[in-house]
């Protein structure tokens, strides 16, 4: 099975990390992954701005980058969701491209998911033997995608526990322009969040499948002074087959 590695932005410029855990877990798995090298933007920024017609030159790059892939795998529940459910929103007017849109969105899953739904792998191994997790659910994998058993299924198999927060599904406040736009009630949003969760001395890291969460919420926790290690899922999925 081929993957083209969409890497995104993020993921190349703060999680370098999560990206090369990808291509580690994925030939793994048996897969042959392809890192396209002229990716770039996804043309997130631009969408969620409303400049649409910018969205869709970046849009139509990356739909040539990509088109004749097998598959195309992102460590990011939200680009993933800009490739799968806005490009083909960006060209409902325009057949030719929209059908282009539709092609790439129908084999585009983001990491934990093609895990568990193409490949057919929920154990990857005993490499998270008592290690407590604190997982956030990313707005965009959870209510876009419909992503969330997947990476919980692949942690606790591994042998994590999931710790109980009660805001595991809450917005941290990042919301990619939101939190340019209103920082105000973004921090208050990651703090409210980060509030709930359990002791911090009892959870070993937290961890998310979005990058921008990460940022957001690493910022908040170093702010505050909290002892709360945050790690990417593709690094801490790569963990869980040593």
């Amino acid at each position: 099975m081929k993957v083209a590695l969409f890497v995104t932005c993020l993921a190349d410029q703060f999680f370098a990390e999560a990206g090369v855990a990808a291509v580690k877990l994925l030939r793994h798995l048996g897969c042959t992954v392809e890192f396209p090298q002229g990716q770039t933007c996804c043309g997130q920024p631009a969408y969620n701005a409303g400049y649409w017609a910018e969205a869709r030159q970046v849009a139509e790059y990356t739909l040539g980058v990509f088109e004749n892939a097998q598959y195309v795998v992102l460590p990011s529940g939200s680009c993933t969701t800009m490739l799968r459910a806005f490009y083909p929103e960006l060209y409902r007017e325009q057949p030719r491209m929209f059908a282009r849109a539709e092609a790439l969105s129908h084999k585009t899953f983001e990491l934990a998911e093609f895990i568990v739904k193409v490949l057919g792998v929920s154990h990857l191994g005993q490499g998270l033997q008592g290690r407590r997790i604190a997982y956030h659910h990313g707005c965009h994998a959870l209510r876009e995608l419909g992503v969330k058993q997947e990476p919980l299924t692949l942690l606790r198999n591994a042998g994590a526990e999931i710790v109980d927060w009660a805001a595991t599904e809450e917005c941290c406040g990042f919301g990619g322009l939101f939190s340019v736009k209103l920082p105000e009630v973004a921090l208050s949003m990651a703090d409210r969040k980060l509030s709930t969760l359990p002791a911090q001395s009892q959870i070993d890291f937290l961890t998310s499948a979005d990058g921008g969460c990460m940022l957001h919420l690493s910022g908040r926790i170093a702010n505050r002074g909290l002892a709360l290690a945050v790690r990417p899922l593709a690094s801490v999925l790569w963990e869980a087959t040593q």
